[in-house]
Parts: structure tokens; sequence; C-alpha cells
């Protein structure tokens, strides 16, 4: 049996109920995806430890998900905060040009001119369309992830990021 690779992909942020439910925040695309994929992997005391789903459903705008062994609000209340897991071997391979976030975490940055910027930190979702967020010598630089106009391209093998980004405009911004 072959260790899992642990993909992070959403959070315990609540209590839902008496019988042991929590409310669930979802980094899948749609969010509804987290709930297919079973054992969770939460990231409890330092380690990640293995916890089954029981039930799990879309309730409202959000997921709320009920764990093997977890009977009643106490029990779901020591889980908020987890950070949730899946194994990679679960995830569906994506096309080619499309990524996980994971794996762009740590990548190199460099502009067209072929300046580093930085190294990517992580990503966050806006609604109007994902950023990624750049650690650099003058700071964080974010620069939406839009391929074709700000991100040039992906580079898995070599591990850089080549964007169209004015490296003197984000200096310039951090000044302020």
């Amino acid at each position: 049996m072959t260790t899992p690779q642990l993909i992070p992909i959403g959070r315990i942020v609540g209590v839902f109920g008496v019988k042991g439910w929590v409310k669930i925040y979802s980094n899948a695309d749609p969010p509804e995806n987290l709930l297919a994929y079973s054992p969770w992997y939460l990231f409890q005391s330092g380690q990640w430890r293995v916890h089954p789903l029981d039930d799990a459903r879309a309730h409202g705008k959000g997921l709320v998900a009920k764990l093997v062994g977890c009977e009643d609000r106490d029990q779901a209340s020591t889980l908020v905060g987890c950070d949730i897991a899946v194994d990679r071997a679960l995830l569906p391979e994506l096309p080619p040009g499309e990524y996980y976030w994971t794996d762009l975490i740590g990548l190199s940055v460099l502009n067209k001119q072929g300046e580093t910027l930085g190294t990517v930190s992580h990503l966050y979702a806006t609604g109007a369309n994902d950023v990624l967020v750049v650690n650099s010598r003058a700071g964080e630089i974010w620069i939406p992830y839009v391929p074709e106009r700000y991100i040039l391209s992906v580079d898995m093998i070599n591990r850089r990021i080549t964007v169209d980004w004015d490296v003197q405009a984000t200096e310039a911004d951090n000044a302020l």
C-alpha cells in the first residue's frame, strides 16, 4: 500500500446541529466535488489523521458533513478549524493547461523580461478570477490568474510561471 499524497482541499468551519455534523468550506470547483472523496484527512495536533465520511450533502449555500465516530456537537466542535485533505490519487487527471492550486505553490514567477518576481505562496479565489499570490523581496504581489493575459506560461518541468507583469509598477505600489 502506498502512502497517500495529500492535497488540502477544504476546511471545517463550524458545527451544524447537535448530532456531530460540521460545516465545510471547500476549495473544490464546484465546491460539492469535495463530497465525492473519502476518506478525508484532517490536520489535527500537528499531523494528518484519516476520517472516513459517514454522510455529507450540500446545505443552503454551503456543505455539511458527518464523519464516522463524530456523534455529538461537542465532538464536532473539536474539529472546527481543521484543514481537510484528500489523496491525490482520488482526484481526476486534468487536461493540458489546467493545474491544481497545490501544484503551483512554490513555483518561481518571472515576468516576460526574465526578471524574477518571487515564489508562489498561495492562490486566492476572488469570485471574478483567481489571484496568484507571489512572495517577493518587496512583499506580496497579487497577480490575476488570467491565462494568456497575465499568465503567459506554466512550466512544471522547470517549476516556473511566466507572467505579463511590470515589476517597477509593483514596487511603486508597495512603496505607497
